[in-house]
């Protein structure tokens, strides 16, 4: 009998032995990153094939654009180096075509992600040339096979859509224009994050958007405009807050041409609810703006700089109440591309880089 038990003891002791080694080789979850920013028109063309190296070389899973890619009102001082003859009308055919060439091709296979901005919607534009130019973006695989788990009878392609990775639900919005923030938006945008709230395998959202949400920081250049845009803006906000009582919310802006932190962390939302996680990162390229006079002391705010946020997206764990980490990545003139250098000129690249401001 006692050596049977001792038999037992033994087996048992190996068997968890094994089961040890066997915990021990199984592969951790690990960190991934995205990238985020917006607004290239002006020198996108210059700026964001130094973006994509960046975010190349950060092995990001995706790229995600907020919109406004070409000037449309005037010339593009990086299009104008190229076609110095060029008429406003073929000028206009072709602007979401360079943006193909010389904006998206340097992303390579990474995914690229496209949001609307106002530009996109400036005469004689319209959104629907917008999806239609850009649909093979807008109806990307993950897209596609999102929406259509969500309704496999909705066949058709938006401006505002959502995808999932690994436990975070990306959600890109449409506030290109005034009324975007429509029943039909505002109704779809419900259903997404009622989804994500009962969704246990949804760990945090990220939204993404053209403008900031009425009363931020730059609340100059927000939905802050018209009553209707701060009537609808306010509404998602409350509902972004209503689900941040459950799971991270992290809202994402673009439209002002620099990178700022905690864009909600002003007195009327402290004063209404709370403050929603928020950045702005206007610096793909376009002219960059002063910042607002009262950014309060310590938020990273900075202007004359072009780069993106990259994302870092923390394992399953103990930062579950912000598993996301933001950091800003600069880049600079050293940095572009020599092909990019030699097409568009030294002297364009330095007028990019050093002029293009609008203080």
């Amino acid at each position: 009998m006692a050596r049977s038990t001792g038999r037992l003891a033994l087996i048992a002791l190996l068997i968890g032995a094994l089961s040890t080694v066997a915990h021990a080789a199984r592969p951790r979850p690990s960190a991934w990153t995205f990238a985020v920013s917006g607004d290239s028109r002006n020198c996108g063309d210059v700026v964001m094939p130094s973006i994509a190296a960046g975010v190349r070389a950060s092995a990001a899973r995706f790229y995600w654009h907020l919109g406004d890619l070409r000037f449309i009102r005037d010339f593009d001082p990086d299009y104008r180096a190229l076609h110095p003859h060029t008429t406003i009308l073929e000028y206009l055919t072709d602007a979401w075509i360079d943006v193909q060439r010389n904006q998206i091709e340097p992303f390579g296979e990474l995914p690229f992600f496209l949001g609307i901005g106002n530009h996109e919607l400036l005469p004689p534009k319209t959104r629907e040339e917008f999806i239609v130019t850009f649909a093979d973006w807008l109806d990307a695989p993950m897209i596609r096979a999102q929406r259509l788990r969500d309704d496999p009878r909705d066949h058709g392609v938006r401006t505002y859509y959502h995808w999932s990775i690994d436990g975070v639900d990306f959600v890109s919005l449409d506030n290109a224009s005034t009324e975007q923030f429509d029943p039909a938006q505002l109704q779809w945008l419900e259903g997404v994050l009622g989804r994500d709230r009962g969704d246990s395998g949804i760990r945090a959202v990220v939204v993404g958007m053209h403008q900031a949400l009425p009363d931020s920081l730059v609340h100059g250049h927000g939905m802050d405009d018209e009553l209707i845009e701060k009537s609808t803006g306010r509404q998602v906000y409350a509902q972004l807050l209503e689900l941040h009582t459950a799971k991270p919310v992290y809202v994402l802006a673009s439209h002002s041409h620099f990178v700022m932190e905690g864009i909600y962390d002003t007195p009327y939302w402290r004063e209404h609810g709370g403050v929603l996680p928020g950045w702005i990162v206007g610096t793909a390229g376009a002219v960059r703006y002063a910042l607002p006079p009262d950014v309060p002391p310590g938020k990273l705010a900075r202007t004359h700089v072009y780069g993106y946020l990259l994302a870092t997206v923390r394992p399953r764990g103990a930062a579950d109440r912000d598993p996301i980490a933001f950091e800003f990545r600069e880049v600079t003139a050293s940095e572009v591309p020599a092909a990019v250098s030699e097409r568009f000129g030294a002297a364009l690249v330095q007028q990019c880089y050093e002029q293009n401001v609008q203080f």
